[in-house]
């Protein structure tokens, strides 16, 4: 038996293999905190058990999950897609629930009276296997570009409707627990404390909130927000359970509170290292509960669970989505993606298996159906354009249509720029092109904003730059150059790659967000990658240089010569306690002081052997005076060497002027 401290650390080190082995495989980190529960579970390896203390850290991260929601609760955003949400959403997780119990109801027939499930057992595993995850299934759809296609609209307003039918569920199911001869008063009873607790709590804590945060804020401390933010998560949550209520419910009013004040974003901020370490934990414990055993003895049964729920729902969901007015390929892909199942799934078997709704046995066989579901949900959603293609005639017909569309608008158009992507920076590009006469053909994947700009006389088609196909039809041939106006390394390489295939002489100027990915995109052929933050920055200095009254030649001169240095001179920057962890891989500045017992002292530039550390000497400072750090200066004690590099390099590079 492990001591609580042993635990702990058994619990963190196999996480941190477990996500870094399924990062490798470019799968979503929940799945590894799943696996590696099932592996050091009392069912497996037997390295852990599931203790009260482990259950009570996993039940706080479901509550600081249920509080993320509440915070992108927007009553505007639900409003705006409320045919989605409330139509398409809803008829969707009703539909699913009621399939279920349909589904209960026949099998009694065949299952021994040892584990028959009754309408109440029914109602809650259709809740459960409603849900979708929220998490790959968003990873996916912002990888490939997606998000604002027509599928992923409908994806989205699915997916929020069924995070908002969590909370309902977490009210139901423990009441359908009860006697059933109770079950009418307790649901009311149920009911009515609901419609207390969430009256006082809107109500009151509406005028509260914003009020006592701003009391908060205006002090001036970082731990004292962090804390207050806390005292309300876990002290909304409290209340609901002392009403006889879920933990989850409460942390989900808190986030809706908070979601309508201006402190919305930095809460999302500081909340986030909570919320993902202590969800890692639940999903582990989730995977504790798998008994290996039984799965492998039984598995024929789980694939039939796994196939028949997937099916199931695809099926569901695209006729759902059909019937909703949309085409064929779109209902296809919407289905494909939400056939899995959930993260919110898990929370709410979890409370079925705590009320013994189901037997175990049930739970055991539907659990690893739904581990399953979620490892096969990647590769489905990858596979979608094939599916799509190979059973979706039309799909054929409007991919065929929109490559004869493009065909047909650059046919007799000769050293145009083909523009990926005709968002605001596409747009602009497209603008001045038309103003210097020179022929574009932009490609863009929103339907609606093609639809807007072709009426307007632009030359816009839909089709994805990222296409062989497309780039073919869009003249790639005659075509003078390539604008990828989007901000996506992983999309612009791709482009690249086929521009490189289909017309290697052609220039490609990219786009990118920031100077971490330029040399990547130089190497893979961009003949100028455009960093919109060195831009920026440029942009600004030279307005500040001229009100200042800095001659405008020498100023244009200062920005030409940058650019053709790479932005060499302002890549990397002094990085503060307010910057996010997130911004590791990117290039930053540190300052190193040299005392006399460094061991670079004395020693030449060169000779200091830093290219092993990935980083480089950007200056020195000697006294007040700046100088360049030339490979044959000698350094002195007292110097100041400015480091540039990501984290990692400038820390060995550090250890190496110092050890």
């Amino acid at each position: 038996m492990f001591s609580p401290l042993e635990l702990t650390l058994l619990l963190l080190g196999s996480a941190v293999l477990g996500v870094v082995a399924f990062r490798m495989m470019h799968l979503p980190p929940m799945l590894g905190y799943l696996a590696v529960g099932i592996l050091i579970g009392p069912h497996a390896m037997g390295l852990a058990e599931n203790s009260h203390a482990t259950e009570l850290l996993a039940e706080f991260g479901v509550v600081f999950l249920m509080f993320s929601i509440g915070l992108e609760f927007s009553l505007p955003k639900l409003m705006a897609m409320r045919s989605i949400v409330f139509g398409l959403g809803m008829a969707q997780v009703v539909l699913t629930i009621a399939v279920t119990m349909l589904f209960g109801w026949l099998i009694h027939f065949v299952l021994p009276p040892s584990i028959q499930l009754g309408w109440q057992a029914s109602f809650a595993l259709g809740g459960a296997l409603a849900m979708s995850s929220t998490a790959i299934v968003v990873k996916m759809l912002t990888e490939r570009l997606e998000l604002d296609s027509q599928h992923g609209r409908k994806i989205i307003g699915i997916l929020l409707f069924q995070d908002l039918a969590v909370v309902p569920l977490l009210i139901l199911i423990p009441a359908l627990a009860q006697n059933p001869a109770d079950l009418p008063r307790t649901l009311g009873l149920a009911s009515l404390k609901a419609a207390v607790v969430l009256l006082l709590l809107l109500v009151l804590g509406q005028k509260v909130m914003r009020k006592w945060f701003t009391i908060v804020v205006m002090r001036r401390s970082q731990e004292l927000f962090m804390l207050n933010l806390l005292l309300v998560t876990l002290g909304a949550a409290w209340i609901t359970e002392r009403a006889g209520l879920s933990l989850a419910l409460g942390a989900f009013v808190a986030g809706m509170l908070i979601s309508e004040t201006e402190y919305k974003h930095q809460v999302e901020e500081d909340i986030k290292p909570f919320r993902d370490v202590l969800l890692g934990l639940f999903f582990i414990t989730v995977g504790m509960l798998l008994n290996v055993r039984i799965v492998l003895e039984n598995w024929w049964l789980v694939l039939l669970l796994l196939t028949g729920p997937v099916l199931l729902k695809f099926a569901l969901i695209a006729g759902l989505a059909r019937l909703f007015g949309a085409s064929t390929s779109t209902a296809m892909r919407t289905g494909l993606a939400l056939a899995q199942a959930g993260e919110f799934g898990f929370v709410l078997l979890n409370v079925v298996g705590g009320m013994k709704l189901v037997d175990p046995f049930v739970v055991q066989l539907v659990l690893a159906s739904m581990v399953l579901s979620m490892l096969v949900a990647p590769f489905l959603i990858a596979q979608s354009d094939k599916i799509v293609m190979k059973f979706s005639a039309n799909e054929w017909m409007m991919q065929s249509l929109n490559l004869t569309n493009i065909a047909a608008r650059t046919m007799s158009t000769q050293k145009h720029v083909i523009v990926a992507g005709f968002g605001r920076s596409g747009q602009s590009l497209a603008t001045l092109l038309s103003e210097e006469n020179i022929p574009y053909q932009a490609l863009d994947l929103d339907p609606v904003r093609v639809q807007e700009a072709q009426a307007a006389g632009a030359n816009v088609s839909y089709g994805d730059a990222a296409r062989r196909e497309s780039l073919v039809a869009a003249g790639i041939k005659r075509a003078s150059a390539v604008v990828i106006t989007y901000a996506s390394t992983p999309s612009a390489l791709r482009v690249l790659h086929l521009v490189h295939e289909l017309a290697p002489e052609l220039p490609v100027i990219v786009r990118s967000h920031d100077d971490t990915d330029l040399d990547r995109l130089k190497e893979a052929g961009a003949a100028e990658v455009v960093p919109e933050l060195m831009e920026g920055s440029l942009m600004l200095a030279s307005h500040a240089l001229v009100m200042l009254g800095v001659p405008l030649r020498r100023v244009v001169h200062r920005v030409q010569r940058a650019r053709e240095e790479r932005y060499a001179s302002l890549r990397g920057y002094f990085h503060g306690a307010s910057d996010s962890s997130e911004e590791s891989e990117m290039v930053r500045l540190h300052s190193v002081s040299l005392g006399e017992q460094a061991s670079c002292v004395g020693k030449c530039v060169r000779d200091l052997g830093l290219a092993e550390t990935g980083a480089e000497i950007s200056a020195i400072r000697r006294g007040k005076v700046r100088l360049e750090a030339a490979p044959g200066m000698t350094l002195e004690a007292g110097d100041v060497v400015v480091l540039r590099g990501t984290a990692e390099e400038v820390a060995r590079a550090e250890n190496d002027l110092l050890a």
